[in-house]
């Protein structure tokens, strides 16, 4: 590589016209790299002729440390922080911060150059072990102790869960300039290559950092309802396509888990009734709103009392029509519920209404109001939930979202908190099979139709 003198230099500064030619240019004619000939500018504009001359390179350890410190407070770029300190190259602060990164303060301390005579060369063997019982093996055995004792809180502090090379690691790294790294990759139990390795990975900026936020304010919003299936078609509502993969593998990393936990349905039959048959066959899709109601009653038990609901839901989109709740599963549960539910029924319809065989459902007064309203009545055969599967469904993720998953103070505060998940579960929560909330495709439709 060609040296540069001081004079030679100072004629390439004023020999070079930004408006005849670029920077790249100029160097590339004069056989130097841009970024070399960018750094003498910056030394002449801050030293001017002084700062061209060639400066001694063995430098102090001292000297280093107050070269790096400078940057790391300041901020400021490599080539800015040598040009200050009137540095050869200002390669040499680069070199010194990955020394300093990988080896502590002592890979700093500067190499002896020329042969070494038999005298240095005996120095540099392996020091022998301190004698049993001297002050200096003690020094050393409490030097030991110091750092194991150290090295094992912090990996302690820093994972709960099963210890990874990515967290010894990180350890070494942080004790790095209190102890030999030698010695530290000794105790984790980790080669040095796979150290050096971690430490470059550690260094490497997370390109999904802006992901695993918005990863975690979804989790968070839904208060860990979700699992990464939903997180991912939350993602690609919000304009992000992440393969489903990816979503779990992140949230593993965050540790964030689906908190629902399903419960299996369990039916007991009955004494099979004959009021109406079961027009609905398990056909439960519906091209338009109010074509398909189902609805059944479930049992909460709280605070050693019993509570009822008798809800309603549309087939075309998995809504919630409405719902009654009460001490007590009377057949005013059921007709007030069905009252309300006509409220939203357009006068022109071809509604199917279908439940199971329950005695609310035989009842006279029950069977009178639908077929006043030209309602149709279907009715699962007698201990087969799959014939309302869909209303036993949404129990299952009623009950594991909601009743299993909070606490409540007092009934009050359970029915406070069931109004807000119902309006949750309409107009917020994502069904999987549309993508999109019920009330969100119901709108959809409309709008469209």
């Amino acid at each position: 590589m060609t040296k540069f003198t001081s004079d030679t230099k100072l004629m390439i500064i004023e020999g070079y016209n930004s408006k005849i030619t670029s920077q790249k240019e100029y160097a590339k004619q004069l056989g130097v790299t841009r970024a070399q000939f960018q750094y003498w500018l910056k030394l002449y504009e801050l030293h001017g002729e002084e700062g061209l001359k060639n400066t001694y390179t063995n430098c102090s350890v001292g000297f280093k440390l107050d070269v790096l410190n400078y940057m790391v407070q300041t901020g400021a770029s490599l080539m800015d922080t040598a040009a200050l300190f009137k540095l050869s190259s200002y390669t040499m602060v680069y070199d010194w911060q990955k020394k300093m990164e990988v080896g502590g303060v002592e890979a700093l301390e500067p190499k002896q150059k020329g042969r070494l005579s038999m005298k240095n060369k005996s120095t540099n063997q392996p020091k022998e072990a301190p004698a049993k019982g001297s002050v200096e093996a003690y020094e050393a055995r409490i030097r030991q102790l110091e750092m194991e004792n150290e090295y094992f809180k912090k990996v302690e502090c820093l994972s709960s869960k099963k210890i990874t090379k990515q967290d010894k690691a990180q350890v070494v790294y942080e004790l790095r300039h209190k102890y030999p790294v030698k010695a530290l990759v000794k105790l984790a139990d980790i080669p040095r290559s796979t150290y050096y390795d971690l430490v470059k990975r550690m260094k490497r900026p997370d390109s999904d950092s802006d992901l695993k936020a918005e990863i975690k304010a979804i989790y968070e919003e839904h208060e860990g309802r979700y699992g990464y299936r939903r997180i991912r078609d939350e993602l690609t509502i919000r304009g992000q396509k992440v393969n489903h993969k990816k979503v779990q593998r992140i949230m593993k990393e965050l540790g964030l888990k689906c908190l629902v936990r399903m419960k299996k349905y369990k039916s007991y039959k009955g004494t099979v009734g004959k009021i109406a048959p079961n027009h609905l066959d398990r056909q439960f899709t519906a091209d338009a709103p109010n074509q398909k109601w189902v609805t059944d009653i479930t049992e909460f038990k709280l605070f050693g009392e019993k509570l009822y609901l008798s809800p309603v839901l549309d087939l075309f989109n998995g809504e919630i029509i409405t719902y009654t709740i009460g001490s007590r599963p009377t057949y005013s549960l059921v007709s007030k519920m069905l009252e309300k539910a006509l409220e939203r029924l357009p006068e022109e319809h071809e509604l199917l209404m279908h439940s199971d065989q329950g005695w609310h459902y035989q009842m006279k007064q029950y069977c009178h109001a639908l077929q006043e309203r030209g309602i149709i009545q279907s009715m699962s055969r007698k201990g087969n939930c799959y014939d309302n599967s869909v209303m036993e469904n949404f129990f299952g993720i009623m009950k594991s979202e909601f009743l299993y998953y909070k606490e409540f103070e007092s009934i009050e505060h359970f029915m406070q908190e069931l109004e807000k998940y119902m309006k949750y579960y309409n107009t917020k929560r994502m069904k999987a099979k549309l993508k999109m909330s019920p009330v969100q495709y119901r709108t959809h439709f409309e709008q469209a139709a």
